[in-house]
């Protein structure tokens, strides 16, 4: 190891007036002293991707009325810094905001920049372009936006970064550590916020840092070593030292008043003693530096050089720059062995009463809009590699980068201002227009067959209906009467051929739809109720700036069936003859009180409900033989909003419910039954601000609950959480399965944590947890099983339910720093009223054992919804004269049921990145947790693939590279099977091509063609 050079002091003597000046040149050149504490002096800055200000303001300095952050100031002087003293180390996280200062400097200061990088003196860490947060956000949408860091940092400075950092997010998941950690290539991953719990027995036990293994299906081969802060991400106290900082300088000049040398040198020397006490090894780290600092950095550096320089006379503790890499490098080599740590850190509460589990809900139209985006980007990104990439024109660019900052622990969390909430949607909005181009004009460039080939444009100009959740689609609501024809082209982004139902709104209800063999199928026009015209009209002109000019009576629904990664196409006119049309949804009402029961439901799958009590009773299956009694319910918590004697309130992060109550239906609460050949619906409002649907559809046995909730009304003064029941008579004995990102399922039990004895402070927000893809929870007989349409917090407070919380306007600020309650409005000509969240979710009970397939297929279509292109008919037929249906895939093949495409994307150099990803965990289902095949030959038909390259997750270094590069960490009590590698699969054979994925494995390839790089489907 690197011995600390002998230091030199030089000094110019003068007089002034009697009194000496001298210059210093202080000795920062220590490296590792092996048989003494090494404190490893980490200098960085924390800087959030919008939260006060927007992540523009953030960067700029402007809106300094809110928070004094300029991001310009810390990049700027961070370099004639670091320039100072060949020493001096610093790391850099957001590369949102990196890549902004890059475009802005000269080629003299990118250049020195680089320099920098290549020394090593300046480092990118976790390297994505935001710090994401890992409990709201999906696993494809973290993969994603850490590929986008990572590409611009690989791109412009050659380097892949080595060690995670996520050392803010409020809680952290078990798919970070073992997929955006040790799959990205990461050798360490570290992290601020712990339940205060768990951190004060780690402290006793040293158990501070780990050795993490996020997956059982993965193992040891998914593995990291990991670390979490003693306290935050912040320096021990008394060592801030930013321009203004209360903490005291180290005075130095002994012709001053207040020299303290040896004061701040005792502080130093007590404060790593006090660390070392509760870390294994003799290397501790100090994170100098938090939110927004270095914005001079040179106030930090010069107190950090003589900190070095005096603590190394001193000669106790050994002080130096560092990185977390040389920090993991150093913890690497002392050969110790680290505690195991399975499953993850949620929920996160950093006091009895402060548990940070409000965020898994805040601001849920977010939270959708943020999944609805990314589910689009993935379709639109595939069919922007079919037409080829637009240099110059319309791509899906403004997307990407939209959507990897609202992964921000700020941004999808709703965790932040309400001007920095919009700022994130108007980016989204904006990046959506243009990915809708590419998709439109892809799609038209596939019907149109021959016209896009050699450069040329397509004739055919489609709409999309970004508003059809609220039954707003221009193109759909045209009059047939005129002989008019809609065409309507189906997208589906999956592997596998789909069936589906289509529901578009509709002037008239004697229409017919054709297939694209010109057959008529079985179509049903429903009724527009008076709920979803009302909410329909008042968002339109909330999100448009006027009102519709018209208003359809119906919704069209349809079954579409598409194949794999393809389209379909559909026809829509007016029905010549009475007997060709959409049937006609019969619609009755059942007043509560009338004794009898109610049965609706297609094939296998009925529900009963109770007209006397007004209320859903059986859930029945006859396929399956499923049985179950089943109810649904909603309540609501009314927030805490502090007190004297105990502050806490409950906020945009924080949930603390102050009290629980069953909201009860009307007493004259009316079910309206809507019944058809494709689709049954019982409708209920179940108070002024609650209305609920409950939808079965022909051909699928599940249900599907669409709730409308809001606006919350707050005029007792009482912030309310509103949340959903479904419960029914399984004896679960307290556990409950949540998901990990949208991946793995991991056990709960309420009122339990497996690594202490938890104390039970809040019996409702202590057993919340995230959920992105779903939940559920069964005994010895049945699984009820529930899936959602974004990020929502759930549990299962009683044995036998499931809860989900749907909605929360709050009015107090819950003292986290956003210092603003979560009270979201909707303003129309100035009159503002709470926010409506309209939302699904989805339900099926299984015989136990059985429910994975569902969870896991229906999870895939939930998140990739078909993608809807609707145009009018002109004077050819459309079914003659364009390509009516295709898939890009073997007309033969099918991607088996386990496996998705989570990335179709062509590179910059005509490559393809391609990501597969394997669906399920170890011993999840008796069919499909085994190891799968993916023919590449038969995923791209017509093209000769002369290369394949495996990549890491983020696509910056190839596999074997970063295997080779791996660090091996050695584990206490490990047993046999558990230091068993688990099965991989093998390498990609360069004749067969074939792509074998292990449970709960992704692999992701570079898909080199043989010739130059054109559009693969033009073709057909």
């Amino acid at each position: 190891m690197e011995i600390a050079t002998v230091f030199v002091v030089v000094l110019w003597v003068f007089s002034v007036g009697g009194a000496e000046s001298k210059y210093m040149v202080y000795n920062t050149s220590q490296g590792i002293v092996p048989d003494k504490l090494n404190v490893h002096l980490v200098p960085h800055t924390h800087d959030d991707v919008g939260w006060l200000k927007t992540v523009d303001q953030y960067y700029v300095g402007s809106n300094n009325s809110i928070q004094g952050a300029c991001v310009q100031n810390v990049l700027d002087s961070l370099v004639p810094a670091l320039l100072a003293d060949k020493n001096r180390k610093f790391i850099y996280v957001e590369m949102a905001f990196f890549e902004r200062w890059w475009k802005d400097q000269s080629e003299a200061v990118q250049q020195t920049v680089k320099q920098l990088v290549s020394s090593g003196q300046l480092e990118f860490i976790n390297g994505g372009m935001c710090m994401h947060d890992e409990a709201a956000t999906h696993y494809i949408d973290m993969i994603e936006q850490t590929t986008l860091g990572h590409h611009f940092i690989k791109q412009e400075f050659g380097v892949t970064p080595r060690i995670g950092w996520q050392i803010d997010p409020f809680g952290h998941s078990a798919v970070q550590a073992y997929l955006l950690g040790a799959e990205i290539g990461f050798d360490s991953l570290f992290f601020g916020r712990i339940d205060y719990q768990d951190r004060a027995k780690r402290k006793n036990e040293k158990s501070l840092e780990v050795v993490w293994r996020g997956s059982k299906s993965l193992g040891s081969s998914g593995q990291i070593f990991a670390g979490a802060f003693p306290e935050n991400y912040e320096p021990p106290s008394g060592f801030y030292f930013e321009v203004n900082a209360a903490s005291p300088i180290v005075q130095d000049d002994p012709t001053l008043f207040d020299y303290n040398v040896q004061e701040r040198v005792e502080d130093f020397v007590a404060a790593a003693l006090s660390q070392a006490n509760i870390t294994r090894t003799n290397h501790i780290m100090f994170t100098m530096g938090t939110d927004f600092k270095y914005q001079y950095a040179h106030t930090w550096f010069r107190q950090m050089d003589k900190l070095i320089h005096y603590v190394n006379i001193d000669g106790r503790v050994n002080a130096l720059y560092s990185t977390p890499s040389i920090y993991t490098d150093a913890k690497h080599a002392t050969e110790k062995s680290w505690p195991i740590k399975t499953e993850d850190f949620f929920p996160y509460a950093d006091r009895a009463h402060g548990y940070w589990t409000g965020y898994f809900t805040s601001r849920p139209a977010i939270k959708r809009y943020v999944r609805m985006m990314s589910g689009y980007y993935l379709a639109a990104r595939q069919l922007e590699f079919f037409k080829g990439r637009n240099k110059s024109g319309s791509n899906t660019d403004l997307l990407a980068d939209a959507l990897a900052i609202a992964q921000h622990h700020d941004a999808v969390t709703g965790t932040e201002k309400q001007h920095v909430a919009n700022d994130y949607a108007k980016r989204l909005s904006i990046g959506y227009v243009e990915a809708e181009k590419v998709a439109s004009s892809s799609l038209a460039c596939l019907v149109d067959s021959k016209s896009c080939t050699g450069g040329g444009s397509a004739k055919t100009e489609f709409q999309q209906c970004p508003l059809l959740n609220i039954s707003y689609c221009p193109p759909s609501e045209i009059d047939f009467s005129n002989g008019k024809n809609l065409i309507v082209v189906v997208y589906n982004a999956l592997g596998w051929k789909r069936e589906d139902v289509i529901r578009i709104p509709v002037m008239h209800e004697d229409v017919t739809v054709r297939d694209s063999a010109g057959r008529v199928i079985e179509s049903q026009v429903l009724p527009l109720t008076e709920n979803r015209i009302s909410l329909r009209n008042y968002h339109v002109k909330a999100y448009l700036g006027q009102s519709p000019s018209k208003t359809p009576e119906y919704l069209l629904a349809f079954s579409a069936s598409v194949p794999p990664i393809g389209f379909n196409t559909y026809t829509i006119s007016r029905a010549k003859t009475k007997g060709a049309s959409s049937a006609r949804s019969s619609l009755h009402l059942l007043q509560r009180g009338d004794k009898s029961t109610l049965e609706v439901g297609h094939e296998n799958l009925k529900l009963t409900f109770s007209a006397e009590e007004g209320k859903l009773t059986h859930y029945i299956n006859s396929r399956s033989s499923v049985k179950e009694s089943v109810q649904q319910s909603f309540s609501y918590y009314s927030g805490y909003n502090g007190s004297d004697e105990s502050p806490q309130s409950s906020g945009a992060y924080v949930f603390r419910p102050n009290g629980t109550f069953l909201i009860k239906p009307a007493k004259k609460d009316i079910l309206t039954v809507i019944r058809g050949p494709i689709i049954d619906e019982v409708h209920q409002q179940i108070n002024p601000w609650i209305y609920q649907i409950n939808r079965l559809h022909k051909g699928k046995e599940h249900v599907e609950v669409e709730f409308t909730v809001g606006p919350i009304p707050v005029e007792d003064r009482i912030g309310k959480e509103v949340a959903t029941q479904i419960t029914t008579n399984m004896e679960t004995n307290k556990i409950f399965y949540t998901d990990s990102n949208g991946r793995d399922f991991i056990k709960r039990i309420r009122d339990y944590r497996t690594d202490w004895d938890l104390k039970v402070n809040e019996p409702a927000a202590g057993n919340y947890y995230p959920i992105n893809l779903g939940i559920y929870i069964g005994d010895n007989k049945t699984e009820l099983s529930v899936l959602v349409d974004r990020a929502v917090g759930g549990s299962s407070i009683v044995d036998g339910q499931i809860e989900l919380m749907l909605h929360r306007r709050l009015l107090r600020d819950d003292s986290k720093g956003v210092d603003e309650a979560l009270n979201e409005t909707v303003c129309i000509d100035n009159k503002c009223k709470g926010l409506t969240i309209q939302g699904k979710y989805y339900y099926r009970i299984d015989p136990v054992g059985e429910g994975a397939k569902w969870r896991r297929t229906a999870g895939q279509e939930i998140y990739s919804p078909f993608l809807l292109a609707l145009t009018e008919e002109g004077e050819d037929n459309w079914m003659s004269s364009h390509v009516p249906t295709y898939s890009a895939i073997d007309s033969s093949y099918t991607l088996p049921d386990n496996v998705a495409i989570i990335t179709l994307q062509e590179l910059e150099n005509r490559k393809v990145l391609l990501r597969l990803a394997h669906l399920y965990e170890i011993g999840e289902d008796k069919d499909l947790s085994t190891m799968t095949e993916v023919e590449l030959k038969k995923l791209f038909p017509g093209k000769k693939i002369a290369k394949v390259v495996e990549m890491n997750l983020s696509a910056n270094q190839e596999r074997s590279e970063m295997e080779k590069k791996r660090l091996a960490w050695k584990v206490e009590e490990e047993s046999l099977e558990e230091s068993q590698m688990t099965s991989r699969g093998r390498a990609v054979d360069p004749a067969k091509l074939v792509v074998e994925l292990a449970p709960m494995e992704i692999r992701t390839l570079v898909v080199d063609f043989d010739e130059t790089f054109s559009p693969q489907v033009f073709d057909a």
